[in-house]
């Protein structure tokens, strides 16, 4: 008897939706192959906690091939995705290899974007990787090391100034986060900078923080980062930024650490499929999530606009992504492809240490209670056991001691030539 071929799935992108939809695939009669040119997966949401130095790598990324040990119809391979050709059915590699697929999942995520000014990437990097994150983090501790022996007034209040562009969650956790790690967690250590020395600034071009949230939850975010010492500029649309500076309107910011929270755009699935899509270059997908026009596509997570009931986009968010993945996982195991339904487990974000907001729909809350949840909750959702204690312990340490655990400077440092290697002793205060 004839062997029968099983159906060949390519998932390409190892974020939550990819690997929701293979360990949904795991065990069934399919043959997996996923796809993703880093070989791990990154919690993206704790991704500020490293560059803050809180939290190591390690603590929000395990290896694909771990996670999916125990499929065995499901490979992983390291390589990147540059295209798909879909009368053939074929994803093309980097490598200038090419991948047979009978179903197509693309869950490609989102890159940084900067409203058509790449130039600025230079001087304000985002975070999305674990090498954004560790670049980020080195930039934040070098210029606190070189601000403890700067001699000179004007340079020492650039180096302690630290910009955040884009008031989402990712920007007010980001602003929150190094507010305490400059102000409290590390103002000890040094002989030279008092807490009050740095200075955090926090800027919106719209009209308040988290947009996302109810405005009772965006007033209280941002009087919590006014709390933590945050200057948060609404209404401020950033014209320029340059090396060690942003312009706002008339007004120019010294600052030598700028973090780039502004803005995301899809990957180029789009251009890939010459399918139709938004202005952040998500493709815009069918109720069933496949791509308009090809039946055996489908996009998922951040690389898809998927209507909700209310027919506005859904969120990037990683619980979208991670049931659209089970969703469409089903469909290839010949479950019906009624119209995709979120189940929406409301919005959260920190602001800081025991401060965080909440929105439950009808529930909306802000404070203690609503840290120890959203805790909770990032811990429950990291994958494996050994990231969740890591993780766990050391926010109980920080929250005990307010010591970061990972300030670490990697990497060649020179002094810069305008800089005494023997500085003289600095009085403790702010020039």
């Amino acid at each position: 008897m004839k062997k029968v071929a099983r159906p060949r799935v390519v998932i390409v992108g190892a974020g939550f939706g990819g690997l929701a939809a293979a360990k949904r695939l795991s065990g069934k009669a399919v043959d997996v192959t996923v796809v993703d040119r880093r070989n791990h997966h990154l919690f993206q949401p704790l991704l500020y906690q490293v560059a803050t130095a809180a939290l190591s790598p390690a603590d929000i990324a395990a290896p694909v091939r771990s996670i999916l040990s125990k499929a065995p119809n499901v490979r992983v391979v390291l390589d990147e995705a540059i295209g798909v050709d879909p009368p053939q059915r074929l994803v093309e590699l980097g490598s200038g290899a090419s991948l047979e697929y009978d179903w197509l999942i693309l869950a490609t995520g989102a890159r940084h974007s900067y409203f058509g000014r790449d130039d600025w990437a230079a001087n304000a990097p985002g975070l999305k990787s674990i090498e954004d994150a560790t670049a980020i983090r080195r930039k934040i501790l070098l210029a606190l090391e070189r601000a403890e022996s700067e001699t000179d007034p004007d340079t020492r209040r650039a180096l302690l100034t630290f910009v955040v562009i884009g008031a989402g969650p990712t920007g007010v956790e980001m602003a929150g986060a190094i507010a305490e790690l400059a102000r409290r967690s590390v103002s000890k250590d040094f002989r030279s900078i008092t807490p009050h020395c740095s200075r955090v600034i926090l800027i919106e071009a719209g009209e308040r923080v988290l947009p996302a949230f109810p405005s009772s939850l965006s007033d209280a975010a941002r009087r919590s980062l006014e709390d933590l010492g945050v200057e948060v500029r609404l209404r401020s649309p950033v014209l320029d930024v340059g090396s060690g500076y942003v312009q706002l309107g008339n007004e120019l910011i010294l600052g030598r650490t700028i973090v780039w929270a502004a803005g995301v755009e899809a990957s180029p699935a789009a251009e890939w499929l010459d399918a139709e899509h938004d202005t952040s270059g998500r493709v815009f997908v069918e109720p069933d999530l496949r791509v308009s026009g090809q039946e055996r596509i489908f996009a998922i997570g951040d690389t898809a606009n998927a209507a909700g009931q209310d027919r506005r986009a859904l969120p990037a968010i990683a619980p979208v992504a991670k049931q659209q993945g089970q969703y469409v996982a089903d469909i290839i195991m010949g479950r019906p492809a009624l119209a995709f339904k979120y189940r929406d487990f409301g919005n959260l974000a920190t602001i800081g240490r025991s401060k965080a907001v909440i929105d439950w729909g009808q529930v909306r809350m802000s404070g203690f209670i609503a840290w120890l949840i959203w805790s909770v909750a990032h811990i429950w959702f990291l994958v494996g056991f050994r990231s969740r204690i890591a993780v766990g312990i050391s926010w109980l340490w920080s929250y005990a001691t307010y010591q970061r655990s990972a300030r670490l400077i990697t990497g060649d440092h020179p002094i810069p030539p305008s800089q005494p290697r023997r500085p003289q002793a600095l009085e403790r205060k702010c020039a």
